[in-house]
């Protein structure tokens, strides 16, 4: 017998109400997850950040000690989170931690992942036969890389990153007019010459590095500058001493960590909490739109020559312009390079901004900023 709609509604209150769709966990930004990476990704949602940066082990297949000529060990890498039996089972643990940081990538979401000769087509292969979309390969060109001892090979002077986004049709982030802005308004390039961690930059305990392949934090700087936004989720894998989280901090993204040596992550957890983040207004970056000089102004910026924040005067000090994150000037409310800025206050149709602008050295007073370049390419020389 058919019931009436009455009786439908006096039966539904009856029946038990449908549980309610569980909350997807909620991120743990900003945080080291202690343990295996793929067992740490697997504990994150779906879909839940916006980028990831990945510094995998490079299964370098070291043969022995490598020494320099005058007989002393070189101190490279030899730990065994970098040794695999065999190159299936790097290719195993390769395909593990990308599959988890495919699922845990937004649509959107784009990835980046360094390595060298001995690894990085093995990964290259994985990732596309996954389904992620390989945008770029980015070479950074070391501007002071370790010589080749043995004389036997060309110098290594580079390692190669893959940008990728999630699929083909991913419509993923790219801050093309902060990135030209960074390079002196000329088109960013595919290869980055930077130097190498070292000086006050390379983390020591006990008088050693602690950790052998620590990345310089100029590279990060470009990396999160150009693909991510202020408040994305940035994931990293192989967390190691903190790179990603110290330039995120510093950036205004959140991050996430995966590490399981406690040495690597007590470090980072130190050198996070040092890193001071940047001005809110020093986060805007080039929103509208010559032979570039051997040093790009935002190369200062990106290597801490220059901090973003720094007030900037002209030697009469009639204008004083504010650094960007992405190495442009703010004065009066226009926004430019350094040239454009300096030509723009002068009302006149160029400018070398590099001896326009100055900056206050409380030793030596006012200095263009041209004796921050020099004394940038004098400590970055091979």
């Amino acid at each position: 017998m058919a019931l009436t709609r009455s009786e439908e509604r006096i039966n539904a209150k009856k029946r038990p109400a449908a549980k309610a769709k569980a909350k997807a966990p909620a991120l743990p930004l900003n945080t080291i997850l202690r343990g295996d990476c793929i067992e740490a990704m697997r504990g994150l949602p779906d879909a839940s950040v916006d980028m990831v940066f990945a510094d995998p082990p490079y299964n370098l297949q070291l043969g022995g000690d490598l020494t320099r000529p005058e007989g002393s060990v070189v101190d490279a890498v030899d730990n065994d989170w970098d040794k695999f039996d065999t190159f299936r089972a790097y290719d195993e643990f390769t395909r593990a931690w990308l599959t988890e940081a495919r699922r845990v990538l937004k649509p959107d979401g784009s990835l980046w992942v360094i390595g060298s000769y001995h690894n990085i087509f093995r990964v290259g292969a994985v990732l596309q036969d996954l389904g992620y979309w390989i945008l770029n390969d980015i070479v950074w060109r070391k501007a002071n890389p370790m010589p080749n001892f043995r004389g036997t090979r060309f110098t290594n002077a580079h390692e190669t990153m893959i940008w990728a986004s999630h699929g083909e049709k991913s419509k993923y982030t790219f801050n093309y007019r902060a990135m030209k802005t960074l390079n002196d308004e000329l088109q960013m390039r595919s290869d980055w010459v930077l130097p190498i961690c070292g000086g006050s930059e390379r983390l020591k305990r006990n008088g050693k590095k602690a950790h052998p392949t620590q990345k310089p934090e100029a590279l990060l700087y470009r990396v999160l500058l150009a693909s991510t936004n202020k408040g994305d989720v940035v994931l990293d894998p192989f967390f190691g001493t903190g790179t990603t989280g110290a330039v995120a901090r510093r950036l205004g993204r959140d991050w996430i960590g995966c590490e399981r040596d406690e040495t690597y992550i007590e470090v980072a957890e130190q050198r996070i909490s040092d890193a001071l983040p940047l001005d809110e207004s020093a986060l805007k970056t080039m929103q509208s739109p010559r032979s570039a000089p051997r040093v790009a102004f935002g190369t200062l910026v990106s290597t801490g020559y220059v901090a973003p924040g720094t007030v900037l005067h002209d030697r009469k000090r009639r204008w004083a312009a504010t650094v960007q994150a992405d190495g442009s000037l703010v004065c009066e409310g226009k926004q430019g390079s350094i040239h454009k800025i300096g030509a723009t206050m002068q009302d006149a149709p160029s400018c070398n901004g590099w001896t326009f602008w100055h900056i206050d050295d409380p030793e030596k007073g006012m200095q263009p900023i041209d004796t921050q370049r020099q004394t940038y390419i004098l400590a970055t020389e091979p």
